[in-house]
């Protein structure tokens, strides 16, 4: 596995990204529903799904301190690196603030009062912004991957050039009319 993947930051930082996000779904659900009989669902959930992330946040951020000082780059990568470091950093320590902060103040099935479902939205706010800076570094400068093939003699799969071409290499039957079609496919069948 290391030959393809160099770090693991790749395949653990969706677990803060996915529980984040889904806490703060719950957070709106359980206060939009206090008083209803799903609410206490709603709210168990919010709150589980907030100390995950919190807990999730401290491999995601280990392996990606690994791939920070491992990963080869350029100046214009390391100045994107320096800021998705930052963001992540700051993400993390405001998301282990919320989750030990409602852990320590809630019971499990208590009702999320706004001003917390506001924070945990502005958590999730800046965990979305965190993963964009980390979608830029792989994206934008490529760090990480490996390179892409080069096509021999020119050749290519197509996808990169014009409408036109495209349409003539990938969708010709699309193009034909029907009846010609319908002419060619009896042509071929009384060969």
């Amino acid at each position: 596995m290391p030959e393809i993947i160099p770090n693991l930051h790749p395949l653990i930082v969706h677990f803060p990204i996915a529980l984040t996000t889904v806490s703060a779904f719950f957070h709106i659900a359980a206060a939009a529903t206090r008083g209803k009989p799903i609410f206490s669902n709603f709210a168990t959930l919010a709150r589980t799904l907030l100390w995950l992330s919190a807990l999730s946040v401290l491999p995601a951020v280990f392996f990606g301190w690994q791939a920070y000082n491992s990963v080869t780059h350029d100046d214009a990568s390391h100045a994107a690196m320096l800021i998705h470091r930052n963001w992540a950093l700051g993400t993390s320590i405001v998301l282990i603030i919320l989750a030990s902060w409602d852990g320590w103040r809630n019971k499990i099935d208590s009702p999320p009062v706004w001003w917390f479902v506001v924070a945990v939205i502005g958590a999730w706010s800046m965990v979305a912004i965190t993963a964009w800076h980390g979608g830029e570094l792989v994206y934008r400068h490529g760090l990480g991957v490996m390179s892409l093939p080069v096509p021999q003699d020119g050749v290519g799969h197509g996808h990169y050039s014009d409408t036109a071409t495209d349409m003539s290499e990938h969708s010709h039957a699309d193009t034909v009319p029907d009846d010609q079609v319908h002419e060619h496919s009896q042509h071929e069948h009384t060969h």
